[in-house]
């Protein structure tokens, strides 16, 4: 619902549009999404270096780009180096993104959402949509199940409770008709 609230604020072809539909349907930090750019495209896939611990123990991804990311950046006009650019033409650092966007969030009325929140948003979807573990942690670039699981537990609960419901129904062993 807050997503459908902050396309209706900020159309297609606006660059908050693109800043939402590069974290939400890649997954990726603030950090990695003010530096991904048309060098960072090959056949379909975005390809680069996670920023956070890449002088430590660097984590490479290969993700394909949706079809739905792929129509907000044909339709958007882009930095040449970075698809986010500042208004003076130039990429967004990560601290100066995450201000710009939350102000485009307390534009759309949504005053308690934030860059991360699309992560994370972004984790609960794919794992309710039936994503496992080993999937989470390609797609968001994690090195270990733990957060993987946190979100693979939450969906679970969700899937299996609702299920499960049905069995606390009085009506479940009636007859139709």
């Amino acid at each position: 619902e807050e997503v459908a609230q902050f396309e209706a604020y900020h159309p297609i072809g606006s660059k908050a549009r693109l800043a939402l539909s590069l974290l939400l349907y890649t997954g990726q930090r603030r950090s990695d999404v003010v530096r991904m750019g048309p060098q960072h495209v090959k056949d379909g896939y975005l390809n680069f270096t996670q920023e956070k611990n890449k002088a430590r123990k660097p984590v490479k991804l290969s993700l394909p780009i949706l079809p739905e990311l792929q129509h907000v950046l044909d339709q958007t006009d882009t930095g040449h180096l970075s698809f986010l650019v500042t208004q003076h033409g130039r990429p967004f650092t990560a601290n100066g993104f995450g201000n710009w966007f939350r102000k485009q969030c307390d534009a759309a009325g949504l005053k308690h959402c934030s860059a991360h929140g699309l992560r994370k948003a972004g984790a609960a979807i794919a794992a309710e949509n039936g994503a496992t573990e080993r999937q989470l942690m390609a797609m968001f670039g994690w090195s270990t199940l733990k957060e993987a699981s946190r979100y693979t537990r939450s969906a679970r609960q969700k899937i299996l409770a609702t299920a499960g419901m049905q069995h606390l129904s009085r009506h479940r062993n009636e007859p139709k008709g």
